[in-house]
């Protein structure tokens, strides 16, 4: 008998995703995921649609309410389906790979790399603005903060989580820094005249900025696969992150009210470096904008790490690059789907047209999440094992939510009819070229659909 080895014609198993993350891991990601620059600049805007600081507080502690109705809804179709991919997988399994792909084209093409392209130069102009620094073209800046981010999550998980849980830490840091500056420094001066009476129409245009700062709760969903027991942990983080940015957005915003007040928050072009020079200086300017560009990095960290698993899925479907469906044989990462997003990235950081881009995603990103949202329905009516977690008050909560989602993008397209438009037209688009890739590309760079 031959002391060689037995040798075998199958080829070795392809890697899969590691459960690694706890409930912790997971809640920074939806911290993360959340809170980027908005919550700095936006209640600025919200401050000029509302008559009151009660109001304000109002609008912001609604915003967080819905938010949270969205996030319940992602966390029982995660307990449902703890796998990587996200919405894209729910809209699979409920509406077809048509309606997947449509998802996922939209967040290729303009959501996610316009996002990690913008959110990469606001780092870039924050960090310049905390050491006194001007930066005159950021772009190439942008670029190069965008391949560190993807080579940190070559690496797989671990590395790209332990990157996320410190700079969710010291954006959270910096919220705690500029809220108890500013609750310490004392109320605002007394309005010299009543408040006006209460407009519900601007007070409904508020909410839409409040909307989409409290956005970004379903990048935990789209990493669902490498959580550990996913039907606990997962609504577990999705409830502990949402309760902790609603109460961070709320008094962040009482602390803006108490040093600049009503009227000069809605005056303000930057409410937290006003708030922070107002009690510390410029020092303290300079403190926030830190702040700010470490905030900023957190949500390219993870936008990162939530979309190019959602592209490895459709690769893996056959609806992406071939290539890009491997994960790294050491690393467990969607290496190739990894390098692809961030190159998509880097071109649009470099042109500069990710601007327009977001401003046409808008209608297309809503509609996304509604329909994310509408799958619901359908795995309820599937009559599957009840999940480990339910929506409490089903229908009512999916529905209020699908409600507000259609409201958002009705008031869209009547205030932008033109860039609803075009985002109308960039997600049709998506239709022939899902046709071109599984019935025209050539095979080699089609991955085999599922059967």
């Amino acid at each position: 008998m031959s002391d060689q080895p037995a040798t075998s014609s199958e080829p070795a198993p392809m890697p899969g995703y590691l459960r690694r993350l706890g409930v912790w891991d997971a809640s920074m990601i939806v911290v993360g995921g959340v809170i980027g620059s908005g919550i700095f600049r936006v209640p600025a805007a919200v401050a000029k649609q509302t008559g009151s600081a009660t109001e304000q507080l109002i609008a912001w502690a609604i915003g967080g309410v819905i938010a949270l109705i969205g996030a319940l809804s992602y966390a029982e179709l995660g307990t449902r389906r703890p796998n990587a991919g996200g919405g894209y997988v729910y809209l699979r399994e409920a509406f077809g790979l048509l309606v997947a792909f449509v998802y996922g084209w939209n967040l290729l093409v303009v959501n996610h790399s316009g996002s990690i392209a913008a959110v990469s130069t606001v780092f870039v102009e924050y960090l310049g603005a905390a050491f006194g620094i001007k930066v005159a073209n950021p772009a190439p800046w942008a670029v190069g903060t965008i391949v560190f981010l993807a080579g940190v999550n070559w690496y797989g998980i671990r590395a790209g989580s332990w990157t996320q849980n410190v700079l969710t830490v010291l954006k959270l840091f910096a919220l705690a820094l500029l809220i108890a500056a500013g609750l310490a420094a004392g109320g605002a001066p007394a309005p010299a005249a009543p408040p006006p009476a209460f407009r519900p129409f601007a007070f409904v245009v508020a909410l839409m900025p409040v909307l989409f700062s409290y956005g970004g709760w379903y990048y935990v969903n789209d990493i669902a696969g490498e959580i550990r027991d996913p039907q606990r942990n997962l609504p577990r983080s999705l409830l502990l992150g949402m309760l902790l940015v609603a109460a961070c957005y709320v008094l962040a915003n009482a602390a803006y009210l108490a040093v600049l007040g009503h009227a000069g928050l809605a005056a303000s072009a930057a409410p937290a470096a006003d708030v922070m020079r107002a009690v510390l200086g410029e020092p303290g300017a300079r403190l926030i904008a830190l702040g700010i560009a470490v905030s900023t990095l957190g949500f390219v960290n993870i936008s990162l790490i939530g979309a190019a698993r959602v592209f490895q899925v459709m690769a893996a479907d056959g609806v992406f690059f071939r290539f890009a469906a491997a994960l790294h044989p050491r690393w467990h990462s969607p290496n190739a789907a990894l390098l692809m997003l961030a190159g998509w990235a880097c071109i649009l950081a470099l042109t500069g047209t990710f601007d327009q881009l977001l401003n046409y995603s808008t209608v297309g990103d809503w509609i996304g999440i509604a329909a994310v949202i509408a799958t619901l329905f359908w795995y309820r009516r599937a009559g599957e094992t009840a999940p480990t977690f339910r929506v409490p008050l089903y229908p009512l909560l999916p529905i209020l939510f699908l409600f507000v989602v259609a409201w958002v993008v009705a008031t869209t397209v009547w205030e932008n009819p033109h860039d609803a438009g075009m985002g109308v037209l960039i997600t049709l688009a998506g239709i022939p070229v899902y046709w071109y890739w599984t019935r025209g590309l050539p095979v080699l760079l089609r991955s085999r659909s599922r059967t």
